[in-house]
């Protein structure tokens, strides 16, 4: 296992970040602004559970560069919006350069919307499913990345409750990616100087 100073770098102020955040540019805004902090909307959670899903089996910089370009595509994530979505936008986004033209993981978006959809006519939100599945008690912080681990019982429940609701593409892989992005966990590592910040707009 590294040691915890491996795992942080200072950033372009001086300051102590997770290692990953300066490996590229668009990623410390990511880091600092983004990642981690808690996402309550369902817009927004279907936002970033769209990206996380194309994002599998790619490096994440992938899909932040084309970040734009894919709420483009999608309506702005708008779930009403995609949810309609018919053939001719599968075709049309299957032709679209800037976002990541893979015909399942396309399927998978315009699906999740309208189980999105069915979950709010149900009288449940997506914010409230995802949200039930945010771990319970305090974690201790990460010192290391070896200390992250892929996959907990809280993604696989989650996984497997968001196939059970028609969601698609959300593996326990996927589901704690997500978790990870909307703030249902806190792995910003001990000593990163968003940490604390991050954790405060969690409670």
């Amino acid at each position: 296992m590294s040691d915890a100073s491996s795992s942080l770098v200072d950033g372009p102020d001086g300051r102590p970040r997770c290692r990953w955040a300066i490996s590229a540019p668009e990623y410390i805004d990511y880091h600092d602004d983004e990642w981690g902090r808690p996402v309550r909307d369902d817009q927004g959670l279907y936002e970033k559970l769209c990206l996380e899903s194309f994002q599998s089996g790619l490096a994440w910089i992938t899909i932040l560069r084309k970040r734009d370009a894919f709420r483009t595509a999608f309506a702005g994530f708008d779930i009403d919006c995609v949810a309609a979505f018919g053939h001719r936008d599968v075709k049309r986004l299957l032709a679209d350069a800037g976002i990541v033209r893979n015909r399942a993981k396309i399927d998978a978006a315009i699906a999740n919307a309208r189980a999105a959809i069915e979950l709010r006519e149900s009288g449940e939100s997506l914010s409230e499913l995802l949200w039930s599945f945010a771990p319970s008690g305090d974690r201790p912080a990460p010192r290391t990345f070896d200390e992250l681990p892929p996959t907990t019982d809280e993604s696989a429940a989650l996984a497997r409750e968001l196939k059970r609701r028609g969601f698609r593409f959300v593996g326990p892989t996927t589901a704690y990616a997500l978790m990870q992005a909307c703030g249902l966990v806190n792995d910003h590592l001990a000593g990163c100087v968003v940490r604390d910040a991050v954790e405060a707009e969690r409670l």
